[in-house]
């Protein structure tokens, strides 16, 4: 695996005329004015910036983006660069990103409550969130554009760092200024979530799935009782006190408890919740900026009954534990990559209940391997009435994949195959059950009709979860394998990619209602 993939930084290559091909630009930017076009640079228009004595704009050089400043104030000072001319060629670094956000604060990562929907876009590359930003630009959502979990992180050799840089960079690139969010997705560990807070992060999901006590689900009523039975005399008082017998109306849901239900509840939520109340009090409300909280407790091998969602809520609630969204496990399948497997009719009922919960707490319903399941997205836009979370990620990716498959099918080919002959590595991070015999051989696809691969769903999960080794291969010397090679066809065909995510990921806000 690569030692450090870092997707979103460039780092200065000064060969033969590179002073030259900025010199026009800068001299332009000197004067104030927003540079143009020309062969040896693409400029980004949006980013034209003048703040403090100092004019700004990003730039690309075939694959290379760069900041361009000129001036003598104090943000041209902060900005580490080459130095050409008056002006200066800035690499897309962390020090930089760090000015940018100093004097730019709309290139900082906000929270943004429970009043409007989010959407975490998870760009796992480094390039998408230019094509995410347009896509949200006018709908009635707001992007979180760094949504990295640990796992992909892991898997890609990325750091929290590099994800947050790529979202500020991507934001100045497009002069977006309507506000946007990073989200330290699937957190567990308290050092992570001190970390994420440290760098800025304004959302966290806390994966309580190693608190969730899953052994619970295969036990019979009379172990589960006996179980309860070994709970303290005051935490068995306390639940007997708040639940047993009682009934509770949740924006029209009826909840009870009978003796097995609350036991049951008591036994798989109670660790997890006295974390949510550690992690909230000690962490969230201590931070020095705003953070959407966000509880996961869909990573478990049971569906989310009712009256268990109901109850961490209620919990929370008693505690004092303010959160902006939950995210239960529902009925049916969400795979990655491929659309809702189950019965509709169920699904459609145990949301309706589900969003009414979440309603009555005051919290957003949040929907977890969201990408692709377009059946059931005009069910959660009615229940939620245009209200929640959502998570997308991998989609972006196949959309990336897609680009490839048009632009440059040699790759797509080595690409595919190495991907088929390390699927297997990949089950242990996933659970996904693509029929791979269903894919059509590449011997016998033309190169025009590789992009369909991608409308298929095997060949999609089979991309979806070889992500990290496709992007970390290499061979014998320790050359890449495919990163470099893949990177560069994507930029070099960056219109494509931003418009097939414009097109792709505003399908799931249409239908949403977004």
């Amino acid at each position: 695996m690569l030692n450090n993939v870092k997707i979103n930084a460039s780092v200065i290559k000064k060969g033969e005329g590179f002073v030259e091909k900025f010199q026009s630009a800068l001299k332009e930017l000197a004067a104030g004015n927003q540079p143009k076009n020309t062969q040896e640079l693409t400029v980004y228009e949006k980013s034209f910036e003048q703040k403090n004595n100092t004019s700004l704009v990003m730039v690309k050089s075939g694959t290379e983006k760069y900041l361009l400043a000129a001036g003598d104030g104090e943000i041209f000072q902060a900005l580490h660069g080459e130095t050409v001319g008056n002006g200066k060629v800035c690499e897309l670094s962390h020090d930089n990103a760090q000015v940018i956000q100093q004097y730019f604060g709309y290139t900082r990562p906000q929270a943004f409550g429970t009043e409007i929907a989010t959407m975490g876009l998870g760009d796992r590359l480094g390039v998408a969130s230019p094509g995410h930003i347009e896509t949200t630009r006018e709908r009635k959502v707001k992007p979180i554009l760094a949504q990295q979990s640990i796992r992909e992180l892991t898997l890609l050799n990325r750091t929290m760092t590099d994800i947050l840089d790529a979202a500020a960079f991507a934001v100045f690139q497009e002069g977006y200024k309507d506000g946007y969010g990073a989200d330290a997705d699937h957190i567990k560990l308290e050092e992570d979530i001190v970390h994420a807070i440290n760098l800025g992060f304004s959302f966290i999901t806390l994966d309580c799935s190693e608190q969730i006590r899953n052994d619970i689900e295969g036990m019979s009523s009379e172990e589960i009782l006996q179980e309860f039975n070994k709970l303290s005399s005051d935490e068995k008082d306390y639940y007997h006190d708040q639940y047993l017998n009682q009934s509770f109306d949740a924006a029209g849901v009826a909840i009870s408890f009978d003796e097995e239900k609350l036991a049951k509840n008591a036994l798989v939520y109670g660790e997890a919740i006295n974390f949510m109340e550690h992690v909230y009090t000690q962490y969230i409300i201590k931070s020095d900026h705003p953070i959407d909280f966000e509880i996961s407790i869909d990573e478990t091998e049971t569906v989310t009954a009712p009256e268990s969602h109901f109850f961490v809520g209620k919990e929370l609630e008693r505690r004092g534990v303010k959160v902006e969204s939950m995210a239960p496990r529902f009925c049916g399948e969400f795979q990655k990559g491929i659309d809702y497997i189950g019965d509709l009719q169920q699904f459609e009922k145990e949301l309706s209940e589900h969003a009414a919960i979440a309603r009555h707490f005051g919290y957003k319903l949040s929907i977890h391997s969201g990408s692709d399941k377009f059946s059931v997205f005009p069910i959660i836009g009615k229940y939620t009435e245009g209200v929640l979370h959502i998570k997308t990620a991998g989609t972006n990716w196949l959309e990336a994949i897609r680009v490839i498959a048009k632009e440059n099918p040699d790759l797509y080919r080595r690409m595919h195959v190495y991907a088929e002959d390390h699927f297997e590595e990949t089950l242990q991070y996933y659970h996904v059950t693509p029929d791979l015999d269903s894919i059509a051989p590449l011997h016998d696809t033309a190169d025009a009709d590789l992009p369909k691969y991608m409308d298929h769903d095997a060949a999609r999960q089979l991309f979806h979860v070889t992500y990290g080794i496709l992007l970390t291969a290499k061979d014998d010397s320790g050359k890449d394998l495919f990163h470099t090679e893949f990177f560069e066809t994507l930029l070099n065909n960056e219109d494509t990619y931003r418009d097939g995510l414009v097109s792709h990921i505003g399908r799931h806000l249409d239908l949403l209602g977004l």
